[in-house]
């Protein structure tokens, strides 16, 4: 016996329903930064995501934000993968309790590798090396390269001189409004996963 379709089938999520990432690559420094809020603010994030069964993907470090980050997943019980060129490994930088090292030659592979791994991506407070992997990776769904969201987690208000001059950059004509809007900019990670949930990609810069 066939079953007709209904209409009101409620097995299938509407398209405009987008579930939480399964994977979130994040983005932070290995140093600690002079602010004890920050850091523990990071120490709640990486809590947060594991309690909401979110895998961690981050450049597999021990010190600074980077191990914070990772200590506090692996502490709720969350998956963390790290991804290390292996010249950072015989440093002995990497953290050593991991669900998965991944090793790769090089820098690049490490961005590469990361962005396969992760469903969205999201910078904490970091330095140049945050900023470098940030914008790498929003400027390759810019591109149409990808269709995940970017964001930023504003710990303290860490990211506001950013967002004033990618508003710079708007208003003088360098950066296309659509993509400076479809930047996911949250204040706590309520409001991150939130909008990472109902986030919808920008149109491609060259289509």
């Amino acid at each position: 016996m066939t079953h007709a379709h209904h209409p009101h089938d409620t097995t299938r999520a509407p398209a405009t329903a987008r579930p939480l990432p399964r994977s979130i690559a994040v983005y932070t420094g290995s140093a600690l930064g002079a602010s004890p809020a920050v850091a523990e603010q990071v120490r709640a994030f990486g809590s947060a995501l594991a309690k909401e069964g979110i895998t961690v993907v981050y450049g597999g470090g021990r010190v600074g934000l980077m191990g914070v980050l990772a200590d506090s997943a692996l502490a709720a019980g969350g998956k963390v993968v790290g991804v290390m060129p292996r010249s950072l490994v015989n440093s002995e930088l990497a953290h050593t309790e991991l669900d998965d090292l991944q090793v790769v030659s090089t820098m690049h592979e490490r961005k590469a590798r990361m962005a396969e791994l992760a469903e969205a991506f999201v910078a904490l407070p970091g330095g140049s090396g945050t900023l470098e992997e940030f914008f790498e990776v929003w400027t390759w769904g810019q591109l149409g390269l990808h269709t995940k969201p970017v964001s930023l987690l504003d710990i303290d208000g860490s990211w506001q001189s950013l967002v004033a001059m990618l508003q710079d950059m708007v208003n003088g004509g360098f950066l296309a409004r659509r993509h400076l809007d479809g930047l996911v900019i949250a204040k706590d990670t309520d409001s991150l996963l939130q909008q990472l949930s109902s986030w919808t990609p920008p149109q491609a810069k060259w289509t």
